[in-house]
């Protein structure tokens, strides 16, 4: 029975009147532009003018994706010839020497160009994960392994990893509508370079038919991972056609499309209907049948997110599909309170919904943009309880030697002074013991010293296993309980 509100005491009636009965909502209408929060300040303007050789374009030009990919920068040449005077000769030829270094070949879309600080290209973070400088490179780390991550070994089809009970890793092809510096599969995505002759797995219609059939006979698949490279460079029939095969495997109950595409190349989402509508079937069908297809995107920085990105993400979050944002922990990108702050709380406010920080992999040639154990768990420690806490992305390891991904605090011990982490993985490989390693160039100089003398090396790296209950099997290189 309610109670008239007559009845209830004066000092409980505001809270049990109606909204709009003696009620001055203070809040009402739009917030002036000096109060409207930093994440809510999306770039809105013809940024791409301040480049010399986007200066002619219309807004309609810009933001067509087939501008953007037949305009990607794939070249020293072109850099100059699309940049001009914006920076001078030694940064080109610093780029150019870094470049040789380099294990991924560069590809830059003119979006991401656009948003570059020209006049500060050195410590721009966005140059910073797309532009190689042979002047900021740090020597590799002496423990430094090919397909660290051992995704290869995880493979029992070619082109897919199986390293989780039930879930899987489906590389759909090796190309990418831009080229990340920090690939943890530079081993295999996109050209070869000086410095990598790759392990492709292009697009094969074939190969795929050998992945749906192994999926099909492993009931324990219920969740699988379309990855590569990058979902967003598949033809709209290829994007349906995979989706509709899984779906068609009764015990596949969720799907996730992997792309850095809106992070980078928006206007696909805004000028490629057909994509968006073989996503949209893929998800509808999903739905239908009671599974779940979502999308995971790829942004490390607040910059990277403008007016753009909301209006192409909103084509998928409008129609209900989850889509939801893994970064990767970059040194002068995303390695500060504030700029972790920003990014999350900006991904919220446009339906993102933050997943994982992932610590940057051990990756040949980038070693500049790793960080230490401990600024991830600084950063875990001062992001959390910034917004809601399904909003806050988890942060991990992924482990060395294929022992998956691992809470930055939940190392079995860590040797800061040496730069040493030991993690168990007991669901996926219970009793092995995983390593994770510091920038050596982070640590002190008596440290930095000891990893380079390779009798000392194994030495702290012993020391390590026997503090976390565990010691290397030296004939086999795997680390045993």
């Amino acid at each position: 029975m309610t109670t008239p509100i007559q009845e209830i005491p004066e000092q409980m009636r505001s809270i049990a009147e109606p909204p709009g009965k003696g009620h001055i909502c203070v809040g009402q209408g739009p917030l002036p532009p000096e109060e409207i929060p930093e994440h809510r300040q999306l770039r809105d303007d013809d940024f791409w003018r301040r480049i010399p050789g986007y200066a002619h374009l219309s807004t309609e030009e810009f933001n067509d994706h087939r501008f953007q990919s037949r305009n990607s920068i794939i070249s020293i040449r072109k850099l100059r010839d699309v940049l001009g005077r914006l920076v001078s000769d030694a940064f080109y030829q610093d780029v150019e020497r870094g470049l040789q270094k380099a294990t991924m070949s560069v590809r830059i879309s003119p979006y991401i160009l656009g948003l570059i600080d020209w006049q500060d290209p050195y410590s721009d973070p966005l140059r910073t994960q797309f532009l190689p400088l042979f002047s900021r490179v740090q020597p590799d780390h002496p423990e430094l392994r090919f397909d660290s991550l051992n995704e290869q070994t995880d493979s029992p089809v070619a082109g897919l990893t199986h390293r989780y009970r039930d879930r899987a890793l489906f590389l759909a092809l090796d190309t990418c509508p831009v080229y990340c510096r920090f690939c943890t599969r530079s081993y295999s995505v996109g050209l070869d370079t000086e410095e990598v002759e790759k392990t492709n797995f292009g697009l094969n219609i074939q190969r795929w038919e050998d992945i749906f059939a192994y999926v099909a006979c492993h009931p324990e698949l219920e969740d699988i991972v379309i990855s590569g490279g990058d979902a967003y460079n598949l033809k709209p029939e290829h994007l349906q056609l995979i989706g509709d095969r899984l779906l068609d495997i009764e015990h596949v109950r969720r799907l996730r499309y992997a792309t850095k595409g809106p992070a980078v190349m928006p206007q696909k989402l805004l000028t490629d209907p057909d994509w968006v509508a073989a996503l949209r079937h893929v998800a509808q069908r999903g739905r239908r049948e009671s599974k779940q297809v979502a999308v995971h995107t790829h942004f490390n920085h607040p910059r990277e997110i403008t007016a753009i990105t909301r209006a192409g993400l909103s084509r998928l979050t409008d129609e209900g599909i989850v889509v939801r944002n893994q970064s990767v922990l970059q040194k002068g990108v995303n390695d500060s309170v504030k700029t972790t702050q920003l990014l999350v709380q900006r991904l919220g406010y446009i339906n993102v919904q933050p997943y994982y920080m992932f610590l940057h992999d051990m990756v040949k040639g980038v070693e500049e943009l790793r960080t230490t154990l401990t600024v991830a768990q600084e950063l875990e420690k001062e992001t959390r309880g910034v917004t809601a806490g399904f909003h806050v992305p988890q942060f991990v390891v992924d482990t060395m030697g294929g022992g998956g991904k691992r809470h930055v605090y939940s190392c079995e011990h860590y040797d800061r002074e040496n730069g040493i982490a030991v993690f168990l993985s007991p669901v996926v490989r219970p009793g092995d013991r995983f390593l994770f390693f510091d920038p050596v160039h982070e640590l002190s100089e008596g440290a930095r010293s000891r990893w380079f003398d390779p009798r000392e090396r194994q030495v702290m790296i012993s020391d390590a296993l026997q503090a976390a209950g565990g010691m290397p099997d030296l004939k086999s290189g795997s680390l045993l309980g």
